[in-house]
Formats: structure tokens, sequence, C-alpha cells
């Protein structure tokens, strides 16, 4: 594949937060207004390019659409750190998909809306959404979704002399232990949190 050329990123940044907000793609004559593209070859002479590039492909129909690579986000070279700023790079050799980091198996995950403060301490606040993916075993440690008795919590796994139980992450609440059952919905494989107004 050959390098973008002229504008092309800048274009595909707009397509991009156009897709955003929308959840669809312009039409052709939409286009070149978005792209400030007066003549359509020059949106054509883009569109292909950025299919070469494999951002974009054309459906049986013949009509545009996004591909995985349209979805990348780039990833730093460097580290951010807490402390004093440092300067980071805009763009990345290498690319990542967001849900390729959080989700292994999408016909197993679910995102669940967190509600309570029971998991604050492991950094876990409510109107978090935590990544699951459904299975029906896990390691001492791991944090889960479990129905105990009937009702679903998120907790922390743990077993001790009595047996398996719930763990919170706050020191107001109790240990959980189940009368009758405990039952394991699935393993938060990760967390996705937004700062600011939505």
């Amino acid at each position: 594949m050959s390098p973008p050329v002229n504008n092309d990123l800048h274009h595909l940044s707009r397509l991009q937060d156009y897709y955003a907000r929308h959840r669809t793609w312009p039409s052709y004559s939409r286009l070149g207004s978005i792209l400030g593209l007066q003549a359509k070859s020059a949106v054509a002479k883009l569109l292909h390019r950025l299919e070469e590039q494999g951002y974009i492909e054309r459906s049986p129909d013949e009509t545009w659409s996004p591909t995985d690579r349209f979805f990348t986000r780039p990833l730093a070279d460097l580290s951010v750190r807490a402390g004093m700023p440092e300067w980071l790079a805009d763009g990345s050799e290498h690319p990542v998909l967001i849900d390729a980091l959080l989700v292994k198996t999408p016909s197993r995950t679910v995102l669940l809306p967190v509600q309570g403060d029971s998991m604050r301490d492991a950094g876990i606040h409510e109107g978090d959404l935590v990544v699951v993916e459904r299975c029906q075993s896990a390691a001492p440690g791991t944090l889960v979704v479990a129905a105990v008795d009937g009702e679903f919590t998120l907790k922390t796994l743990i077993r001790d002399e009595q047996g398996w139980a719930l763990q919170a992450a706050h020191p107001d609440y109790p240990l959980i232990r189940p009368r009758q059952e405990l039952s394991l919905f699935g393993v938060v494989t990760g967390l996705i949190r937004r700062y600011g107004q939505p």
C-alpha cells in the first residue's frame, strides 16, 4: 500500500467525525461539502485512495462503507506521565482498534453500566461501563459479575475456608456469601469511562 497523499488524513478525520456523530456513511453528494471538495472527480480520487489504504471498501451493491481500520485510533509511542507533562506525537505507526483491546470474544461480551459505589476503591465508579466476558468459572481475585441468590452484583471473587464469596472494594460493604446459590455471569475484562459532558 502506498502512503496517504495530500490532505488524505485530514479528510479521513472529517469522515470519522461525521460517522461518529451520525452513525451512517454520507451520501456521495454530501461528501463534497463535508470534505470541502468541489469537484466530484476529487472526491472520487480521495475515496479510491482511502480504499487503497484499507479505510473504506465497496459493498456488493457498490456503496462505500468503513472498514475496521477506519475505526482505529493512534497509539502513541510514549506513555503519558501523571506528573510533569511530556510531549506526545499526534500520530503513530501502530494504530489500535479500541474494540480489539477490550473485546476478545464478541459473541460472549456485553457492556454493563455500573450502579453504586461498592467498587470505588478498585477504581470502578457509578456511571462506568464494565466490559464483561461471559464465562462459568474464574480464579479467586478476579473481578466478576455474579448472581447471588438471584441478585446480580459486581465484586471481586474470593475463596476462603468457608467457601466462595464476593468482596466489595469499599469498607462500608460487607462480604457477600450466598445463602443458597452463587453463579458466575462473567469476568470483567475492561472498563470504559467518559469524562466531561456527553
